[in-house]
């Protein structure tokens, strides 16, 4: 009978432990404030706070969620951010689609293994069936 490798332990880092709010305006998005905290929970002043940002944007394939972090020194600050970081996340995330859409459309044609490269496993012209990679 086979066993999951259960060699290494799955164990949380409690020196990097934060607290986590979510604050929302039921319209745009949520911004999530993320409190260092010692291992007992106590505030760990020694490690800023940390704000993340998420909403959704329409597309026309659909909704498309943006998760982003925001620098800002409080909560007052990271709203007022939050539109700038979305539009920055919204940006490098339509970069990263078209960067794959390109190495999709460059992708070479590639037979399929055992394939006669003159059509299929019987040999002669025509009948060959393209595989994408």
């Amino acid at each position: 009978m086979n066993r999951p490798d259960t060699s290494s332990e799955i164990r949380m880092d409690t020196s990097n432990l934060y607290r986590e709010e979510v604050f929302t305006d039921n319209t745009v998005g949520t911004l999530r404030r993320l409190s260092p905290v010692t291992a007992d929970g106590e505030a760990d002043s020694s490690r800023p706070v940390q704000y993340v940002g998420s909403t959704q944007v329409l597309t026309s394939a659909g909704p498309l969620p943006l998760s982003f972090e925001i620098e800002a020194g409080s909560l007052t600050d990271a709203a007022a951010a939050f539109g700038d970081a979305a539009k920055q996340a919204f940006e490098k995330t339509m970069d990263e689609l078209r960067e794959l859409q390109r190495q999709q459309a460059s992708s070479i044609v590639v037979p399929k293994a055992g394939m006669d490269p003159m059509g299929g496993a019987g040999g002669g012209m025509g009948g060959g069936k393209i595989h994408l990679p």
